[in-house]
């Protein structure tokens, strides 16, 4: 068996890293070296491979805890060598000594050397993302995906062997899939069964693989998958379908295809949780005089009245304007926030018309500047008797 690398430097992170730096590790893997990405391109296939399994310990607390302390031992019962333990001690050996005096598989079974290997397998779970739109988010929408994804083997029916053969008895097991070794433990020398290293712990082998699988019984498969996004999806969230995934082994489930989501930003909205937030340019005589405005909204336009002396900067909140939220009727808000904007590129007419209307204007005609040079003359007066 070759060496497995460490699932840390897989995914290119330190032993330390928080839950949401294994995730983001584990994206830009997927961005990566996708099979979508590099059809027919067996290393990345692998490499892929090699992600999914180390993303599938690292984000369980539970197998990252018995990885962390133990290595591959911890989290393979299949794994060969001592792993984590020193002094020679191999972890099935443990595994069967605490079958032996209490029943049961040790350490929470992660030792067990009894796993069947024909027992029904769960398909992996495959990935791929899509970028959508701001309005096919807050809409939602139904598109088609191209994935690949493992399969049953056609031609073999998923045994490996090619057509008109079948797999025979291991000649090393007897096809048992078990071969019986002794080993130093704790308690002096034990016998301990492992699964075949010829056939793997199957009880057969193939002598005639089937050429379109090369034995594998499974083969990549393209296919188109109808993927309904819900109205409200935001940007970072994933989708999971559940069995679309790669194909079980012995009759097992499908795996489920999670599907992340990429939302383009939009010049106009911005999005705060189901909230929208606009901003919308006001001239000044509209902000003085108080106006009726046409506010885009993601249904279409509305119109609402800004009333006189409308201060620039003043937000104001559209209810149920907002994005529906998944799964749910009501919607969040809309949040309008109104920029004056300064007239430039005056000519002399222009300004003289502005500077009379401005000497016609008093101290009450502006409050808050008034109460600004009332707070600063009183800070002034402070400082001089101090």
């Amino acid at each position: 068996m070759a060496e497995k690398r460490d699932f840390y430097e897989v995914l290119g992170i330190s032993k330390g890293a928080s839950e949401d730096e294994i995730k983001k590790a584990y994206r830009a893997c997927v961005k990566k070296y996708h099979p979508d990405l590099h059809p027919d391109d067996k290393e990345c296939e692998e490499k892929m491979k090699e992600v999914n399994e180390a993303y599938e310990i690292l984000s369980d607390p539970d197998k990252k805890s018995r990885y962390d302390q133990f290595g591959h031992a911890g989290v393979d019962p299949s794994y060969g060598g001592a792993g984590g333990f020193s002094g020679g001690i191999n972890p099935d050996d443990l595994g069967d000594i605490f079958n032996s005096f209490f029943g049961g598989s040790g350490f929470g079974g992660g030792f067990s050397s009894r796993s069947n290997p024909n027992a029904p397998r769960r398909g992996q779970d495959i990935q791929t993302e899509v970028t959508i739109t701001f309005m096919e988010a807050c809409k939602g929408k139904s598109m088609d995906l191209k994935i690949n994804r493992a399969e049953q083997c056609p031609d073999c029916g998923g045994s490996g062997a090619a057509p008109g053969t079948s797999p025979s008895a291991c000649p090393e097991c007897g096809g048992s899939g078990y071969t019986t070794t002794m080993s130093r433990s704790l308690f002096g020398m034990v016998s301990s069964q492992r699964p075949c290293p010829r056939c793997g712990g199957r009880g057969k082998v193939v002598s005639s693989p089937c050429s379109k699988c090369r034995g594998s019984g499974r083969i990549t498969t393209p296919r188109t998958v109808t993927v309904n996004i819900p109205a409200g999806i935001d940007n970072g969230q994933t989708l999971q379908i559940r069995g679309q995934g790669n194909s079980g082994m012995n009759g097992g489930a499908n795996g489920d295809l999670h599907v992340y989501i990429n939302v383009k930003e939009d010049p106009i909205f911005e999005r705060d949780g189901y909230d929208i937030n606009t901003e919308i340019p006001i001239t000044y005589m509209q902000a003085v005089l108080g106006d009726e405005i046409v506010v885009p909204c993601i249904d279409g336009k509305v119109r609402y009245n800004i009333p006189e002396g409308t201060q620039s900067g003043t937000r104001f909140r559209l209810k149920g304007k907002g994005v529906q939220k998944i799964h749910r009727s009501d919607r969040g808000d809309q949040y309008v926030t109104v920029i004056v904007e300064v007239p430039k590129g005056l000519n002399k007419k222009q300004k003289d018309l502005l500077k009379q209307f401005e000497s016609s204007l008093g101290e009450s005609n502006y409050k808050s500047r008034k109460s600004f040079f009332e707070k600063m003359k009183d800070l002034l007066n402070k400082d001089i008797s101090q």
